[in-house]
C-alpha cells in the first residue's frame, strides 16, 4: 500500500512540476521553466523509462548547446 503511495505521488509531483515548467516557459512569464521542466522529468524517470529517456535526451542537447556556446 505504502509503494503504491509513494508511486502516485512521485507521478503526481512531476506531472505538476512539468505543467509549472512549460507555463513558466511561456513568453512574457518570468521564471526558469527548462529548469522545472527537468526537474519534473526527473522525477518522473524514477518511474517512466520515457521520462528517463526524454530527461537523457534533454541533458545531451544542453550539454552540446553549452559546448557551442562556449567555443569549445
Amino acid at each position: 500500500m505504502l509503494r503504491h503511495t509513494i508511486r502516485a505521488s512521485r507521478v503526481v509531483i512531476g506531472i505538476a512540476l512539468v505543467l509549472v515548467g512549460i507555463v513558466l516557459a511561456l513568453p512574457l512569464v518570468p521564471g526558469p521553466g527548462l529548469l522545472v521542466i527537468f526537474g519534473g522529468l526527473t522525477v518522473l524517470s524514477a518511474e517512466f523509462v520515457w521520462a528517463r529517456r526524454l530527461r537523457d535526451r534533454l541533458h545531451a542537447m544542453a550539454r552540446r548547446l553549452a559546448r557551442r556556446t562556449d567555443g569549445g
